[in-house]
């Protein structure tokens, strides 16, 4: 049996939701986007959203407004995907890595005093998987030490930690509604923030530094408009939007959804010799976006190779950051400086893991993971 990486689950909701947006005035940011920031907003218990056309965007955006630039230095964590570091780059800055938790692949936060200097603007942590980072503790460093805390949370819209969501004790936690994220427009990205002096810079620089957007502009008698920042391009669009807005209210069922495949899963694979998995925290509610497992030491790419062999789609989340070529040609970075993170990288596979999951299919994963663990 073929079983996909991943499939999404947009429906007839969705549809006519895109739909009714095509019929209406704005293709760009207007109405349906504005609807969906409030939305989403209320959904984490946040004051304020700005949609962006990717999570990329998000984090990039919010360095910026921020004034984070060159010269600068901000810690995050190595076991994520490229964007996260990216970001950092792209904006003048430059990422300083510390290891992550053996138990949960997140930033070590007591490591993080370790690489603080003079230069130290900010923290990116990463809630990995889906399962947050110590957030109370993060935020204690970070009003210590004077720096911003803005949180990649691009796994975990549903995530919570110790009586914290994303965006609650940090300045700002930016979101994915990349293809095979757990609320999906194709792609599509948002920041979640309580300050509305930030919210308000994010908005003038999703729009190339323009202070009114287009709804704004050509709603009503028209309006002129100044640029008081250099912006970007990178705000989200009403179609991007009009697919989300239909999805908020299924979230809580959704997670449900691949609960129950995850619990059938643990079953199958938490005692097994030659698996690890990554540990759920006391205090956390995990978002549940990846199932991932950790491989024999050594014998990943062969893991991934069998199961290929018997139809399962597979992904691997993540290699390390630091080990990509570009970021050991021009930053210098090599292996064994983040010895948890590399381990990690080394093992880890994500296995199709999403609601429209039917039983059968992921008896046939279980079964191929039995099979191809038995031939390595």
């Amino acid at each position: 049996m073929k079983v996909e990486f991943y499939r999404h689950s947009l429906g007839e909701e969705e549809e006519r939701s895109l739909i009714n947006a095509l019929r209406g005035v704005f293709l760009t940011s207007g109405p349906v986007t504005r609807d969906f920031e409030k939305a989403f907003g209320e959904y984490l218990d946040c004051r304020h959203v700005v949609g962006t056309y990717s999570c990329t965007t998000a984090l990039f955006l919010c360095l910026k407004a921020l004034g984070i630039g060159a010269g600068d230095e901000v810690i995050t964590t190595p076991m994520t995907f490229i964007a996260t570091a990216n970001a950092i780059l792209e904006a003048g800055a430059h990422p300083v890595f510390v290891d992550v938790e053996r138990s949960t692949g997140n930033l070590d936060v007591q490591q993080l005093s370790g690489a603080v200097t003079e230069r130290t603007k900010a923290i990116v942590p990463v809630h990995l998987y889906g399962h947050m980072c110590d957030m109370r503790r993060l935020s204690d460093v970070a009003r210590a030490r004077g720096l911003h805390l803005i949180e990649d949370a691009a796994h975990c819209v549903e995530g919570s930690r110790d009586g914290v969501r994303p965006g609650q004790l940090s300045d700002a936690a930016c979101f994915s509604f990349y293809a095979t994220k757990n609320m999906t427009a194709g792609e599509g990205g948002a920041v979640a923030t309580n300050q509305p002096e930030l919210a308000e810079r994010l908005f003038i620089l999703r729009s190339h530094g323009m202070d009114k957007a287009a709804a704004d502009r050509y709603s009503g008698a028209y309006r002129h408009w100044d640029m008081p920042l250099l912006g970007y391009k990178g705000n989200m669009f009403d179609l991007q939007a009009a697919l989300l807005l239909p999805q908020i209210g299924k979230l809580a069922q959704k997670l449900q959804e691949r609960d129950r495949i995850r619990r059938r899963y643990d079953e199958a694979f938490s005692h097994h010799p030659l698996l690890g998995l990554p540990q759920t925290l006391e205090g956390a509610t995990h978002a549940r976006h990846l199932y991932t497992v950790w491989a024999p030491a050594g014998k990943r790419d062969a893991f991934l190779a069998g199961l290929n062999r018997e139809g399962i789609g597979v992904a691997v989340n993540y290699r390390p950051v630091h080990l990509m070529q570009y970021y050991r040609g021009q930053l210098g970075f090599r292996p064994g400086m983040y010895p948890v993170a590399e381990e990690i990288g080394e093992r880890t596979v994500s296995l199709p893991f999403y609601p429209g999951l039917k039983d059968e299919e992921v008896e046939a994963v279980i079964a191929a993971v039995e099979k191809t663990l038995s031939a390595l």
